[in-house]
């Protein structure tokens, strides 16, 4: 298996652009502009956001981020490229998320999902998230917005350790 290394986004880098916009293009696919909730460029890069991307040999392979809140952090544009999907890329991003949640004092580390991203929820609930109820600004989307999103929370104890 390749070194997979994590580093942190300092701006909208062309690896950046072109990890997000391939999302973009993924999530078109499946789900409806009102039924997607993934942060617009511009927004990723706000004081209270860290994002990261994942490379192995030097090439970006994947992204996600985590927005840091005041009683919970949500997951944000994780994404890996598909020919690295399944060395680990996605567990090494989760990792570093985790830290970054746990570094601020937090023990909620919550996401929202689309239900058609099976790969993606299978990774999660192996990765010890659990399903909860619509959460922060979610809660408050007309249904229709949020009819095809799953929601998930994961808690955190200081060691690292999925309660």
């Amino acid at each position: 298996m390749e070194a997979i290394s994590i580093e942190l986004a300092l701006g909208p880098t062309e690896d950046v652009r072109a990890l997000v916009g391939e999302l973009e293009h993924v999530l078109s696919a499946d789900y409806t502009p009102e039924q997607r909730h993934g942060l617009p460029l511009h927004a990723i890069f706000q004081s209270h956001i860290r994002f990261f991307l994942a490379r192995v040999q030097g090439a970006a392979v994947g992204c996600g981020g985590v927005a840091l809140f005041s009683d919970f952090a949500e997951v944000k544009r994780m994404y890996v490229r598909e020919p690295a999907r399944g060395g680990g890329v996605a567990g090494a991003l989760l990792d570093r998320i985790e830290q970054e949640t746990r570094g601020a004092g937090l023990d909620f580390l919550r996401l929202e999902t689309g239900d058609r991203a099976h790969a993606a929820i299978r990774f999660y609930e192996r990765s010890g998230f659990r399903r909860c109820p619509a959460f922060g600004a979610y809660a408050t989307m007309a249904p229709a917005a949020i009819a095809t999103s799953l929601f998930y929370e994961k808690r955190l104890d200081a060691r690292g350790d999925p309660h």
